[in-house]
């Protein structure tokens, strides 16, 4: 009997242990092959450099070396953007523990301005067919345009009777262009300034090329020259490694290639590579529209007029939360974006100017002066390569300010052209009515209060009369034709 009531029992437990040991080896083989798994973190950049993009790429980096990733690839289309940006991103992948290939693609994407020194910091550089890369020169060094340009030449006085003289001045002056660029040599900048900035960026990517063993020379001519390669260009000069048709194309073109590592050399093994994406998340999404400049000048614009509106009407709540959100927002964004201060001060003097217009009128002087200011303000906020204000946005917030600063004139000068409604003034030309019989000082009813009244004719009660001055708390009369009425005192 007992050796039948056990058997079972042991049969179920043998079972259990059977089926944890199944389940224990599933889990086994599972982390097995995780860890095996060879991944390639995939990323995408595309607009201007900026803070949230360095942040995205920081972030990116993060999780590569989190999943222990064999590669991080970067697809890119950029038109530039900020130096402090792009120079944190190109410091970031030279101390990266893992291998960055900055693609640039698809086809018909660029890596102009600060793309060009990003290519040239990654440890594989790669293009797509009809790309290309270039036009390095530090935009704000130009001034009103590129370093080096010179004015435009002084026209030579024809000799008379040359009717050709116009074609050959063009042909000659064709000629001495061409010669002058021969024999000109590179350009260093027309002031100190931008010699101090060119050189530097110079320096900077000529560093990058001669780290990576890419052309140098063309680094420091697309700096100092702004010129441009297209994709098969930039393979042939040795400017990039690669020529890609897309991110599988990449991967087996580099298999096996040497790259070079803070730690040392590295040899790449992206055979056979899974591919995880990292997309833009919903945070760098929202860095990207607040750090817009023109989302942050409006974001300032909506905050200054949020808050002026709750202090001329406390308690209403709304403007002022409204106000102090986007006000904080703007302060954020500046933080980050290149401000001009003198600018930012031109423009919050300009509101104030415009607001003191509405509470103190002055006839336009503080209103014009405030716009003035604004504008100005405004316009050099931010002057950074793609990273500026759009005129038409300033044009329309300036006309906005201006119609309010009209409407508000228009209001005022309205009020001064109304009759008074209180005070003595309001007092003159009211009517009264006559308490009593009296010759030359008497009584009136005005506006329901007895008052004592002269006149210079004889009235009589209930006569109706109208007051033509005020000495003290007597009015003086005068009656009125057809005034007389009865009243019951």
């Amino acid at each position: 009997m007992s050796l039948c009531r056990v058997t079972p029992l042991r049969r179920l437990l043998l079972v259990v242990s059977l089926a944890c040991l199944a389940f224990g080896a599933l889990m086994a083989w599972q982390a097995a092959a995780q860890t095996q798994a060879r991944t390639a973190v995939v990323m995408t950049v595309e607009g201007a450099i900026g803070p949230a993009i360095g942040d995205y790429f920081k972030r990116g980096l993060a999780r590569a070396v989190e999943r222990d990733a064999e590669l991080v690839v970067v697809q890119m289309d950029t038109p530039g953007g900020l130096d402090a940006s792009m120079r944190d991103m190109i410091s970031s992948m030279l101390n990266a523990r893992v291998p960055v290939a900055i693609y640039v693609s698809p086809a018909g994407a660029r890596a102009a301005s600060a793309g060009t020194y990003l290519l040239y910091g990654s440890h594989v550089a790669a293009m797509a067919p009809a790309t290309h890369l270039g036009s390095a020169t530090p935009v704000q060094i130009g001034g009103g345009g590129l370093p080096g340009l010179g004015d435009e030449d002084e026209e030579e006085p024809q000799e008379e009777g040359d009717t050709n003289a116009p074609e050959d001045a063009a042909e000659d002056e064709a000629a001495s262009d061409e010669e002058a660029e021969r024999d000109a040599g590179p350009r260093r900048g027309e002031t100190a300034m931008e010699r101090k900035v060119l050189e530097d960026a110079v320096a900077y990517i000529r560093s990058l090329a001669e780290r990576h063993g890419r052309n140098a020379d063309w680094a420091e001519e697309a700096v100092r020259e702004a010129v441009n390669l297209t994709a098969d260009e930039a393979l042939e000069r040795q400017v990039i490694d690669v020529v890609a048709s897309d991110i599988a194309d990449l991967l087996e073109q580099i298999d096996g290639r040497t790259v070079v590592m803070e730690g040392g050399e590295r040899t790449l093994a992206t055979q056979d590579l899974t591919l995880e994406r990292f997309d833009p998340d919903w945070r760098t999404q929202l860095l990207q529209v607040i750090t817009n400049p023109n989302v942050a000048y409006f974001l300032m614009i909506i905050g200054f007029y949020g808050l002026i509106f709750e202090l001329s009407n406390p308690g209403s709540l709304v403007p002022g939360t409204i106000g102090i959100i986007c006000l904080l927002l703007a302060l954020f964004a500046f933080q980050v974006l290149p401000v001009n201060y003198a600018g930012l001060a031109l423009i919050l003097v300009g509101l104030a100017l415009i607001v003191g217009e509405a509470l103190m009128p002055s006839f336009g002087i503080l209103g014009i002066g405030g716009i003035v200011a604004f504008v100005i303000g405004s316009v050099i906020l931010m002057d950074a390569d793609n990273l500026s204000i759009s005129l038409p946005l300033i044009g329309g917030v300036a006309l906005l300010a201006a119609v309010l600063m009209l409407w508000v004139m228009t209001r005022f000068l309205g009020l001064r052209r109304r009759p008074a409604r209180t005070g003595q003034e309001e007092l003159e030309g009211s009517e009264a009515t006559v308490l009593e019989d009296f010759d030359s000082q008497g009584h009136v009813r005005l506006h329901g209060e007895r008052w004592n009244a002269r006149s210079a004719r004889p009235l009589r009660r209930g006569e109706v009369v109208r007051v033509v001055g005020i000495d003290g708390l007597t009015v003086d009369v005068e009656p009125l034709e057809g005034g007389e009425r009865d009243t019951d005192h």
